[in-house]
């Protein structure tokens, strides 16, 4: 209800804008807290690169950190990745993410990346902590952030902002009143915009989701997407339209659609329900690795790939490994100079 007056024309957010002016207050506050120093950052050791957005969830901002972890360890560089770990639960933090993390525990998303890079991971309210946590247990080049944009208790040397090219900024209004975080004069203050799907505009950078093979979450087995004619289709995300339109593009018949809220928690008869006999279900990896306990044989899920402008996305990875470099020579000359 809430985000068709975000993205659709209804005159319902005039009444929440009252409550928009005072978040955006809060904000306010909260930025000029750290900037008199009122309230103090922390400047992790080893450069801290976030990958967020401006505004409310939906916007492809997890396979871009899934892209930026490959491509840095591509060019041989050990990565961490730390997150707020969002509807998960755990009884003490920071906690480090293994084979035996559950979704419950860890939130969805760290899972994912977790599954899908093998790379270290620590999940904390408190981002600090959980860098600091990291470089105890492993020695590290770089800290990519899952989301914090706006989790200014935290330096960063590189920040992307990831924009949903469909429906962009929706009604322009911050919350509650529409989507957005912060205003749109904080994309001027950002290294990197990437854009999802649409046309890019000035500085975006134009990235697209692309993925041409399901898994079964039973079997392992591995199919191209078009071995099949119709399916039944689920999506727990921020946008589950853009799931359901991408099995669409790709030829499926889709015999019924089922869109739950962000970072949903399935149960078993829950799903179940939703086919009848012989119907196929899918899903997005995001729901999978949610009902791996409980996968039935005829589930499948589409791991979804961000697939970046060429030329434009090497800057991002160029400025970033320069970021490494300067900083590693910083830290080897004030070792160097303790030594002696």
């Amino acid at each position: 209800m809430i985000e068709q007056i975000w993205f659709n024309k209804s005159w319902l957010y005039i009444l929440l804008i009252p409550l928009s002016f005072l978040y955006e207050l809060i904000i306010f506050l909260k930025k000029i807290s750290y900037k008199i120093k009122l309230l103090r950052s922390w400047k992790s050791p080893i450069p801290v690169i976030i990958v967020g957005n401006i505004t409310i969830g939906g916007n492809g901002k997890t396979p871009v950190v899934i892209w930026l972890v490959e491509s840095l360890k591509k060019e041989g560089y050990k990565v961490g990745v730390i997150s707020r770990g969002y509807k998960g639960k755990t009884k003490k933090y920071p906690l480090i993410v293994d084979s035996n993390t559950t979704t419950q525990t860890a939130g969805d998303e760290p899972i994912l990346i977790f599954q899908r890079t093998k790379v270290p991971i620590a999940v904390a309210p408190k981002r600090k902590k959980a860098i600091q946590t990291l470089l105890n247990k492993f020695i590290l080049d770089v800290i990519i952030t899952d989301d914090g944009l706006q989790h200014y208790a935290l330096q960063r040397d590189y920040e992307i902002i990831v924009i949903d090219g469909q429906r962009r900024f929706g009604n322009g209004f911050l919350l509650p009143a529409g989507p957005m975080r912060e205003r749109k004069n904080r994309l001027t203050k950002v290294n990197a915009l990437i854009i999802n799907g649409g046309n890019s505009i000035e500085k975006e950078i134009e990235m697209s989701l692309e993925g041409n093979f399901c898994i079964n979450l039973l079997t392992k087995k591995i199919c191209k997407i078009t071995d099949f004619n119709s399916v039944v289709a689920i999506a727990g995300i921020g946008f589950p339209y853009r799931f359901f339109m991408y099995l669409k593009n790709k030829g499926l018949i889709l015999i019924n659609t089922y869109a739950f809220s962000d970072h949903k928690y399935y149960k078993l008869q829950e799903l179940i329900s939703l086919t009848k006999q012989n119907e196929i279900l899918f899903m997005t990896e995001k729901d999978a690795v949610k009902c791996q306990n409980f996968a039935q044989n005829n589930w499948w899920y589409v791991p979804i790939y961000a697939k970046l402008n060429k030329q434009k996305s090497k800057i991002i990875l160029k400025e970033i490994k320069k970021i490494i470099l300067k900083k590693n020579l910083k830290n080897i000359n004030y070792w160097y100079n303790i030594s002696i």
